[in-house]
């Protein structure tokens, strides 16, 4: 007769070898013990970690941003397209990288740079009288009048909107326009030596002489007179004759190279009075018509 204990034993045994059970398991079972679970692997219980967020980028400090402006355009403008890819709210940044292109004279995209900034601040003043710089910039005197006109109405005691204004009109040959918006901006700003060399620039296109060479002798005698200046009454001088006090201005103002190409245009231009001549900007050396007034 068989022994009940040993049939359960031998069913424990079957049962274990059907589910794959180890040996383990099947000596539990002829013990009569409760098999246990297998154990987990460290790597089991581990838990999943979170996965930390890239880290924020941040702005650059006052003072970086002021060293920016000592860079040469290309690297300024790479710079502040930066600090406006990190914070496009940034209106300083904003001006700052339109500024930049500007000076690149990669005007459209200068233009949608300042008018990115006008789209959140329709009333920032300094983004406004940039828009004006470029579109005068970029020979689109026309275009520029409005913002110069809003930035004007924003600040009516700034001589920086009028004289802008003075340029564009100029551009547009609006020259009694021209003249008015010299005049105002001269009563707020008495004696400015860019607004003086302007307005006698806007006299010389109409041919009025005598204003013209007053207007542009008072620029230079200003302490804060500059080459601009100084070149604008040599040329005009130049093409009216007076040669020899042209060729020393020019020549103490410009370096050899661009002096020589100067006096050389002047040179072509003395049997044309009708023409104009060119200046030369100091930090750019490119030429620019004596009808091209300087942009505050």
């Amino acid at each position: 007769m068989k022994s009940p204990g040993r049939d359960v034993r031998w069913a424990l045994i079957l049962l274990s070898a059907t589910f794959g059970a180890g040996p383990a398991m099947a000596q539990m079972a002829n013990s009569g013990q409760a098999a246990s679970p297998p154990a987990q692997s460290p790597r089991a219980n581990r838990q999943p970690q979170a996965q930390l967020p890239p880290p924020q980028p941040v702005k650059a400090s006052a003072a970086d941003r002021a060293a920016a402006e000592r860079l040469d355009p290309l690297r300024r403008a790479t710079f502040w397209a930066h600090e406006v890819d990190i914070d496009p709210s940034d209106l300083v940044a904003g001006v700052s990288l339109a500024r930049a292109l500007r000076i690149l004279e990669r005007f459209d995209e200068a233009d949608a740079a300042v008018t990115r900034v006008l789209l959140i601040a329709p009333k920032n003043l300094d983004a406004l009288l940039e828009q004006g710089r470029i579109r005068i910039a970029g020979r689109q005197g026309f275009y520029a009048v409005q913002p110069l006109r809003e930035a004007a109405k924003l600040a009516p005691k700034d001589w920086r909107p009028v004289s802008l204004l003075g340029v564009a009109y100029q551009q547009t040959e609006r020259y009694d326009e021209a003249r008015q918006a010299y005049m105002t901006a001269l009563k707020l700003s008495p004696n400015n030596p860019a607004v003086l060399s302007n307005l006698g620039l806007a006299y010389a296109e109409v041919g009025d002489v005598g204003p013209a060479e007053s207007y542009l002798r008072a620029a230079v005698a200003q302490p804060s007179a500059g080459i601009k200046e100084r070149q604008n009454l040599a040329l005009f001088l130049g093409l009216h004759g007076r040669t020899k006090e042209a060729e020393t201005m020019i020549r103490e103002d410009l370096p050899p190279e661009l002096a020589q190409n100067n006096l050389a245009y002047l040179r072509a231009l003395q049997n044309q009075p009708q023409q104009v001549a060119p200046t030369v900007s100091p930090a750019t050396g490119s030429a620019a018509t004596l009808a091209s007034p300087a942009r505050p």
